[in-house]
């Protein structure tokens, strides 16, 4: 049994052909509200009705019609704002075109129905809504359609080519319509042929070529072969197969295009960095599609990646390298002899005789720091090569001689010029004493007047040791011996029969498909990431291994990650020996 609470809404519309469809639709409620704005109880369109025109309330049986705004409503064709209304007997409401017709349903809900007259004015009939809308002020549709279509021919179309040929003829033409074709403004790296289209869009109604785009990017290298690349990418779905062969029908390059990932018209802003999915569409599963890459799979540096590769020193001599993982026990051999633990020991000799050298040389109380020796570039990225003169004389001194207070160095990595110092001085191999006159033949010549050419002739010279020379000077030997002044940083050796010292080829870069920018690190200590400090033999690779940059650094979408990294920090798409453009973007 229905509430007598419930206000029952009975909807009655006719059809174009006559037919009345009934809605029924029960409301729970005490008060409704009536008017022409949609979120009414009663929904009544029509223009002579206000936006919010009554409200409707049942209570101890009878119903209370009451106008919300300035104008009223009939009741049983009386004109009234308000209304007391006996749902028993019944009554009719006018608003508008709408009447609603109050009385008892079986059940004893309030039936209220809705109907729209009829007007008996056939011009009355039409679309309220049509009269008060555009379409009844405006020509129609398709004639509209016609001239808009003119009009769009000959301001994109008419006019640009036009105005193209008149420039080409006379520069002086100020008017330049075809800038209505351009999608926006160029990349700041472009910025400056915003006048000269031409320059990428060679042909017309072309795409722009990747010939065109390295005419000028001279230097900027594949990311691999053309037919690895494809490869590598795949077959792709079906799909987009289908709107590529589509897109080269129309001379669009690709995929894998310079516009591909260098789109433009996008604004005055910098290029942004690829997004890590980029990179994974393709290395993410290398493996199954290049099964001869050396490469491993990186989809995410937090999840996929592999163990970093360096490539190091394996012999100094012929300058032979290798690429090793940090997996194992990697080791190099430079050529070069420094314990880093030896020379960090706060409580070491090396660190105590810095410390007593003082600020003048650069040092501090502690002793000797990592800043001490290494020296960061003016970007901060990376650090200047070792200089010995610089970075290590201050306690290994290259001094031999001291002439009127001047004190004379030996030049360090040439060891000939050494050798020619030391000969100079009276301490190399070929200090043969001074000359000696021969007034007269030399022992063992005969013929009284002899004058041969020779060295030993008549009126010549010749040396007390009476021979050539030999590489055979206790302080030669010892410079170049193992405890000798060379021998504390490098290998003594024989080369081409003569004494020398194993050459030593510091890495500038241990990864060379990676960057790290040690700027945007500066608030770490270097041991955080180098062992230095534990270091016994210069053969230590002292590099973080992957688990060590996961503690701050995982993937690009990772929450967790105190740093999300895209690829692009450390990697770049085209081999150009640059920093990639995320390290370049992170320096900001």
């Amino acid at each position: 049994m229905t509430s007598t609470g419930t206000f029952r809404l009975r909807t009655v519309d006719i059809t174009a052909d006559g037919r009345q469809i009934v809605r029924d639709r029960d409301l729970a409620v005490e008060r409704l509200t009536i008017g022409r704005a949609a979120e009414n109880d009663i929904h009544l369109p029509d223009l002579a009705i206000d936006p919010r025109h009554a409200s409707m309330t049942l209570a101890h049986g009878r119903l209370e019609v009451e106008a919300l705004g300035t104008l009223g409503f009939g009741v049983d064709g009386v004109s009234s704002r308000e209304a007391a209304i006996d749902p028993a007997r019944g009554a009719e409401l006018r608003f508008g075109s709408y009447n609603l017709t109050l009385s008892r349903d079986a059940d004893g809900a309030v039936l209220v129905t809705i109907a729209q007259t009829e007007s008996q004015d056939p011009r009355a009939a039409t679309d309220e809504k049509a009269r008060f809308s555009l379409a009844a002020a405006m020509p129609g549709k398709r004639p509209m359609a016609w001239v808009f279509g003119v009009l769009i021919l000959l301001a994109f179309l008419a006019i640009p080519v036009f105005t193209n040929l008149a420039h080409q003829a006379d520069p002086k033409v100020a008017v330049r319509g075809d800038k209505a074709w351009s999608a926006g403004a160029l990349t700041l790296a472009h910025h400056s042929l915003k006048q000269n289209c031409t320059a990428c869009h060679v042909k017309p109604f072309e795409p722009v070529q990747d010939a065109t785009c390295t005419s000028c990017h001279k230097t900027v290298h594949d990311h691999a072969s053309p037919a690895r690349l494809a490869l590598a990418r795949g077959k792709g779905p079906l799909g987009d197969r289908l709107l590529w062969t589509v897109a080269q029908a129309f001379g669009k390059p690709g995929p894998g295009a310079c516009s591909d990932c260098h789109t433009e018209h996008e604004g005055a802003t910098r290029m942004a960095a690829p997004a890590q999915q980029f990179c994974a569409d393709c290395h993410g599963d290398l493996k199954s599609r290049l099964t001869d890459t050396r490469l491993g799979d990186a989809a995410d540096f937090g999840k996929l990646h592999p163990q970093f590769t360096l490539t190091v020193v394996t012999d100094p001599i012929a300058g032979k390298t290798m690429a090793v993982s940090l997996d194992g026990h990697a080791k190099e051999n430079s050529g070069l002899a420094f314990p880093h633990k030896l020379h960090l020991d706060p409580l070491g000799g090396a660190s105590r005789m810095a410390a007593s050298i003082g600020r003048e040389k650069g040092y501090g109380r502690a002793g000797l720091q990592c800043a001490n020796c290494h020296r960061p570039t003016e970007d901060g990225v990376r650090f200047q090569p070792i200089n010995m003169e610089r970075d290590c004389e201050s306690c290994h001194s290259l001094a031999y001689d001291s002439v009127g207070g001047t004190v004379r160095r030996l030049r360090h990595g040439d060891v000939d010029q050494m050798i020619a110092d030391l000969s100079v001085s009276g301490y190399g191999p070929s200090s043969r004493g001074p000359p000696v006159s021969a007034q007269r033949p030399r022992p063992g010549q005969t013929g009284a007047g002899q004058t041969g050419a020779g060295p030993f002739g008549l009126g010549g010279n010749y040396h007390i040791n009476f021979g050539p020379p030999r590489y055979t000077s206790a302080t030669f030997q010892q410079a170049l011996s193992k405890d000798g002044v060379c021998g504390e940083c490098h290998t003594p050796t024989m080369r081409g029969g003569r004494p020398g010292v194993v050459p030593v080829r510091l890495t500038p870069r241990y990864m060379g498909d990676g960057w790290f920018n040690h700027k945007a690190h500066f608030q770490e200590k270097c041991t955080s990431c180098h062992a230095a400090e534990k270091s016994t033999t210069s053969s230590d690779l002292l590099l973080p291994d992957l688990a060590s940059c996961r503690t701050c650094h995982l993937g690009e979408d990772d929450r967790a990650a105190k740093v999300p990294s895209g690829c692009a920090m450390c990697h770049g798409y085209h081999p150009t020996g640059s920093a990639p453009r995320g390290l370049k973007q992170s320096k900001t």
